[in-house]
Formats: C-alpha cells, structure tokens, sequence
C-alpha cells in the first residue's frame, strides 16, 4: 500500500495521521529529500524518512501530534553530533536532516482522495508543505524540488509528485523476468520491448507493467529524454544490441546499459566507432552491466543490474 492509501484508510477508520517529509539534508545522512513517513495515531505507519533512532524518535513525535488532534504543521531538524542539544539525533554520522511535520484528519481527505486519483491513472501534480499544512495543485508542475526557510511560522517545501522513474527494457529474455519484479518491487515502471512474436518468456512475464513487440529500428522513439529513463539492452545477440545501443546513444537518459562479454562489447564498440560514435558518448554506457559481484545466475543478474541503477539513481 502506498503512504495516500495508508493515509485515507487511516482517515477513513476515524485516525487523526501525521505526515513527515524529509525537505532538508546536508552532510551524511540517511534519509533522503523527498522521503515521506505516515504516523497514525494508532501507532500504524508506512514509508521511511531513513531508519534507526532517529526515525524511531521523529515516529514517536508523530504518534503524539496525531493523538493530540490538533491541526499543525512544524519543521524539526535533527543533527548527527552528539553535542547538538535538543537537536540531536542519536545518530553520529556528522550530517543532519531536517522533517516537516504536518497532521492530517478528516478535513484533508478530498485531497487525499484528489491525489491518489491522479496517481493512480499516471498523472501528476506539484505537492506543497508549509506552516499551515499539505496542498496538491494538479495543475502546476515544477522541475525541482525546492525548500526554503524563513522562520519557523514561515516556511516553504515543494515537490512534483505522480512521475516514477521508467526502466525500459530491450529484450524480453530470462533475465527480463527477475529485472522486471525487481524493478517493480522498488516502484519504478517497467516497460519491456522485443522484436519477437511468441516469445515465452515475454508472455510469463506478468510483473512489467507494459510489454510490446516492436522494430529495433524505432527504438529511439520509445524511450523520452529526461532524468527519469533508465534502459537496458538486452536483446537476443549482438547485432540487435548493436542496433538498439546506436538508436539510444545519443539521447538524453539517466541510465544506459547494456548486457554482454568484454569481447562482445569490444567488438559493438569498435563498430559503432566505424560509424562515427563518438567515443564519449561510449563511455557513458554501463557495460558490462551491473555492479560486478561474479553474478552467474539470472536473478543474480538482475540484482547486479538493480544494483548500479540504484546507485546511479541515488547519486
């Protein structure tokens, strides 16, 4: 269930709930920007804002607002020394983290219900958090996230919502099966692509969330720019992969990998060079593929290849 559902049910049930974002983070530290938290006040939660104590004390902050009742909305940061006074957040990685706080009660649920409508049909829009609560604007749309601090009765946090990453993946072989439920279990979309009909491993995958049969040729069209296209190619041989890595060299992506031997790579490299590929634009292709953890098996694989899009994503 994601943190919307969990919070109307909650609401639904008669739950006042407290909602934490991370909207500030400097140093080392483990929640990230954008990272959301329920707290209900029955002490039922979803999503993280980073683990641990710190987590652990922010949750119990929630579970108190929430049991109050009270509408608020407040900003608390928690710094990673252990001479930070009220501050401190038991961690000791010398970074901090900064959490909004807002509750949430029957009075928000059209705009609860409002967001989870448009993310449930792949829609977006601009969610806000600031002294006097939560708000959704669907029909503004902002490029970054963005934070900004005056006092504490005046303060800014702002975020698109409703737009996942997107892992297209070139070949609908067996490893496509165990990438595809990874992917999908870490809540990006997953699109695979194949030039084959009656292929069976495209047909017992049921965890991308869309498959399609296409020419190689159009490859480039399939996939937008933008940070959020993450592909990989793994097609059947080598001419193929050869076909769709000249397609996707030059666009704009997050991730480019492609599966493959370091001959077998070597020997598409040198013939995409023949054709005026740039080496640079080389370079910037994961391959082989995936953090090298001496995978041998398809799921090993796909975790490998998770593995560093993972890092990729969150660098």
């Amino acid at each position: 269930m994601n943190i919307w559902n969990f919070i109307k049910e909650e609401i639904d049930n008669h739950h006042n709930v407290t909602i934490i974002t991370v909207v500030e983070r400097n140093g080392s530290s483990p929640g990230i920007v954008g990272f959301k938290m329920a707290v209900s006040e029955t002490g039922a939660m979803n999503g993280s804002i980073g683990g641990g104590v710190m987590e652990y004390n922010m949750v119990e902050l929630a579970k108190k607002k929430a049991i109050n009742g009270e509408k608020c909305s407040f900003i608390k940061k928690q710094i990673h020394t252990p001479d930070a006074g009220k501050d401190k957040s038991g961690l000791m990685c010398s970074g901090e983290q900064t959490h909004a706080f807002s509750v949430l009660n029957h009075e928000d649920l059209t705009m609860i219900n409002k967001i989870i409508s448009k993310l449930d049909v792949g829609e977006n829009g601009t969610f806000n958090q600031d002294y006097q609560g939560i708000h959704f604007d669907e029909n503004n749309h902002v490029d970054t996230i963005s934070y900004s601090y005056q006092n504490d009765e005046n303060w800014k946090y702002e975020e698109q919502i409703g737009i996942k990453p997107t892992l297209y993946i070139f070949g609908a072989g067996h490893v496509s099966i165990p990438l595809s439920e990874i992917f999908r279990a870490i809540d990006f979309n997953v699109i695979v692509y194949d030039n084959r009909n009656e292929l069976s491993t495209f047909e017992q995958n049921n965890h991308a969330h869309r498959k399609e049969i296409i020419d190689y040729k159009d490859a480039a069209k399939y996939v937008p720019d933008g940070e959020n296209s993450y592909a990989v190619i793994m097609t059947v041989g080598h001419k193929s992969d050869e076909l769709v890595l000249e397609k996707l060299i030059n666009k704009n992506l997050k991730y480019l990998g492609m599966i493959g031997s370091k001959n077998k790579i070597k020997t598409i490299f040198d013939s995409l060079k023949s054709k005026g590929i740039a080496e640079q634009a080389l370079a910037k292709v994961d391959s082989p593929i995936g953090l090298s953890i001496n995978s041998k098996t398809t799921p090993e694989i796909a975790i490998s290849i998770a593995a560093k899009v993972i890092q990729v994503k969150n660098c």
